[in-house]
């Protein structure tokens, strides 16, 4: 079968179109998926640079995330059939023409869902629900700061958060995802390279500061999360874009009462039955109308290409690769 394979690390030309071995049968368990589309996430990239623990040894096929129809299922399987569509997030191996996963965690894909957008909710659709609903839920009147408010996660809290009734604020580093931000839907867009955001959002709540902060950036944004914090709010770190956030004491919390968390979506599925449940309010938001994906799609031969643009900050929403 055809695969993007990785036989050293390093830039997006590692990225090798070639044949691999066909997988086989499933196992116990398990259910072969033929990929319609699998979704291009920035873990990708740093399982390519290696900055990220690999999810195999050398060589191994990328990528985690994907739509597609089951070929065949293993011994035990009741959860999908042969010829079921399903997407999946979690499962190495996706930048291929087919996978096998565990049954158990595949998500039933419904008709009126392209496979390019079930390959592009999963990890950021399913991400974008536990921040919203874990630490302090919105309300109306909230105030929610969402950092890189234009990108795959960002634009669906952003939508998610206003369509619980908060005011929302993003943050985003150039006019094009500034206009992105404000078609998810974010009330105020702060251009970081330009203004201090901290400043702008004290200011823009009438001193109030931001009731939920909501952090995938890191260390060019958590200094100035600590200043826009509202008092008794919440800051959630759930990546480090720009790097590792700077150590900070947590006494420095106490004039505020804020609190801060760290975000790990594995965390938050730990059984099919939760995986299943978040993934099918993210799909009754888009049958609903009010939760839209913005998703850009290549073949799967430019896989190289694709990370190209995500490392570039090129991208508006998610990115999908198509497979023929």
């Amino acid at each position: 079968m055809k695969a993007i394979r990785i036989e050293a690390l390093g830039g997006p030309e590692v990225l090798q179109f070639v044949d691999v071995p066909d997988l086989g049968k499933p196992g116990p368990g398990q259910a072969r998926v033929r990929l319609k589309a699998s979704g291009v996430n920035f873990m990708d990239v740093g399982h390519r640079r290696g900055t990220y623990p690999l999810p195999g040894p050398l060589p191994f096929i990328p990528g985690a995330e994907g739509a597609g129809l089951v070929e065949a299922v293993g011994d035990g399987v009741t959860a999908v059939k042969a010829g079921d569509r399903v997407a999946f997030t979690g499962v190495p191996g996706a930048y291929a023409e087919a996978v096998l996963a565990d049954a158990d965690r595949l998500i039933p894909l419904p008709e009126g869902v392209s496979f390019e957008q079930g390959a592009a909710f999963p990890l950021q659709g399913i991400t974008a629900h536990y921040l919203i609903h874990e630490y302090r839920k919105p309300k109306p009147g909230d105030v929610v700061l969402v950092h890189a408010a234009a990108g795959g996660v960002g634009g669906l809290l952003v939508q998610w958060a206003r369509h619980l009734g908060a005011t929302v604020v993003g943050t985003v580093s150039s006019e094009a995802k500034a206009r992105a931000a404000k078609e998810a839907g974010a009330h105020h867009v702060i251009d970081y390279t330009r203004a201090d955001f901290a400043v702008e959002v004290i200011s823009l709540s009438g001193g109030h500061g931001a009731d939920l902060i909501i952090d995938g950036v890191g260390k060019s944004t958590f200094a100035g999360d600590l200043e826009a914090v509202a008092v008794r709010g919440h800051i959630v770190v759930f990546g480090g874009a720009s790097g590792p956030a700077e150590p900070v004491s947590p006494n420095t919390f106490m004039p505020k009462s804020f609190s801060v968390s760290g975000g790990g979506m594995r965390n938050f599925v730990r059984s099919p039955a939760e995986l299943r449940q978040r993934a099918q309010d993210v799909l009754a938001g888009l049958k609903e109308g009010w939760l839209k994906l913005n998703v850009a799609a290549l073949p799967l031969a430019e896989a190289a290409k694709a990370h190209q643009r995500l490392e570039g900050r090129e991208t508006l929403g998610k990115l999908v690769l198509t497979v023929a």
